[in-house]
């Protein structure tokens, strides 16, 4: 028997150094989430066909796809279920991606590039549909995303985007200023698009449930077993925990922002930004009526975006760019305090009885990645803060690229592994990048303060 060490490749489901700090404060979502039974920590040497590191919505919607095929899966994840984005992040289901489908075909060319959009663009119906097919139940709500414009100017790129979808055949439709204001319960907006494909899930409730799946399609679970290291033997590869060991001919890499120094070339290939996100207690009946009535959730066109929506009991969840270090909950959540009393004032008062944060992978393109990084491991990540829907396409994008089907049949690119230069340094040009956008934000606040005051004298 031959046995290579082959670190290089390898990812661990357990948070990078540093991130304990920002992961700080009670969740929401695991104070409401229906519990789950725990899943064992592995103690045992296993033989599988597939192995997938991380148990979010990739790993969990890839060992589903692939157990659903017939295949033996074993997933690990150094964490507990949903402790890492999966159970962390606002819960939004936003079909596409950063860029505008227009940007996307003319990226990638007429043919990928056209099957890319749809490919994106089916990413809600692909949540729902596992939501209703295995019975999840994690308040999903399927009424719309908003984005909405925080200036006259913000409105043209988003009239833009409502056009390109629309020719897609897409339920987009652009929304006025009183539209704005009858949708959301504040003045503050100019106008704005409606995504009808979007909406809103408990997102722990949400992982927990496709684990519950993947369990009953025969998955093998194990939380709290970090992959420490990698071999190739016998043509197998053999992941190694601190208790147990798995071997198997291919895996799924499926960490995204907890991916650590054991895949160094992989975890440099995104930067962990820390998001927070903040809740008010449920919210009196008479407000609940006129704030978010129809249910959907929104996201502004600030540089540094706000995001927010109601919970089924009622609650304002507010959340934005959270900040590094270990800084007291109260402290961190200032600018989110700000930001919902600025946005309904008729909140002055209301109680805040939540504060949690965690981390989202951001990519230097600002596209999600799929490699291949060696042969029989698939790996994708970087999906940029619109994580439930794309984390839940490309865990079937993985399974099926191991299943068999051929790489341009996938409708979305397979890269090489590029890590980024000086990746050590992002942490730093993150910190100053953030500053300098809630600059020009404070800047434009004011100049649109004065824009509306001038109009009303």
């Amino acid at each position: 028997m031959t046995t290579r060490d082959t670190r290089s490749p390898m990812a661990c489901a357990s948070p990078p150094a540093g991130a304990e700090s920002v992961m700080a404060g009670r969740s929401l979502w695991s104070a409401t989430a229906a519990p789950i039974d725990a899943c064992p920590q592995l103690r045992s040497a296993l033989q599988a066909q597939m192995a997938v590191i991380g148990a979010g919505y990739t790993g969990l919607s890839a060992a589903l796809r692939l157990a659903e095929a017939g295949r033996d899966v074993v997933v690990l994840d150094g964490m507990d279920l949903g402790d890492g984005a999966s159970g962390r992040n606002g819960g939004q289901v936003i079909a596409g991606l950063k860029y505008d489908p227009d940007v996307l075909e003319a990226m990638y060319g007429g043919g990928l590039g056209a099957k890319l959009v749809a490919t994106v663009a089916a990413g809600p119906d692909l949540v729902f549909e596992l939501i209703r097919s295995h019975g999840i139940a994690c308040e999903p709500v399927r009424n719309g995303w908003l984005q909405l414009a925080t200036s006259q100017s913000a409105l043209g790129p988003i009239a833009a985007r409502a056009r390109q979808w629309q020719a897609r055949g897409a339920a987009v439709e652009m929304l006025s200023q009183a539209d704005a204001a009858r949708l959301t319960g504040t003045q503050r907006y100019y106008g704005g698009l409606i995504d009808r494909r979007g909406g809103t899930v408990q997102p722990l409730a949400y992982v927990r449930g496709l684990a519950s799946a993947a369990l009953r399609a025969g998955v093998r679970l194990f939380t709290h077993s970090a992959a420490i290291r990698l071999e190739r033997c016998d043509g197998q590869w053999r992941i190694h925990t601190r208790d147990g060991s798995v071997s198997c001919g291919q895996i799924v890499f499926a960490t995204n922002a907890y991916s650590d120094k054991f895949v160094e070339p992989l975890q440099r290939t995104v930067v962990a930004v820390p998001s927070m996100q903040v809740a008010t207690a449920p919210l009196p009946v008479e407000l609940r009526r006129s704030i978010l009535p129809g249910g959907q959730s929104v996201s502004d066109t600030w540089r540094l975006l706000r995001y927010f929506r109601l919970d089924a009991q009622g609650r304002l969840i507010m959340g934005s760019r959270g900040v590094f270090g270990n800084v007291p909950p109260a402290h961190a959540a200032r600018l989110h305090y700000r930001a919902v009393r600025e946005i309904y004032p008729q909140l002055a008062g209301i109680s805040f009885d939540y504060h949690w944060a965690g981390l989202v992978a951001m990519t230097p393109d600002h596209l999600p990645h799929l490699h291949e990084v060696a042969p029989g491991i698939v790996a994708g990540l970087g999906y940029n803060g619109r994580g439930v829907a794309m984390a839940t396409v490309m865990g079937t994008l993985l399974a099926r690229r191991l299943l068999g089907e051929n790489a341009q049949d996938l409708g979305f690119p397979v890269t090489p592994v590029r890590p980024m230069r000086l990746h050590r340094f992002s942490r730093f040009g993150v910190v100053a990048a953030i500053q300098y956008l809630r600059a020009l934000d404070g800047a434009a606040a004011i100049a649109e303060k004065l824009t509306r005051r001038r109009r009303t004298m």
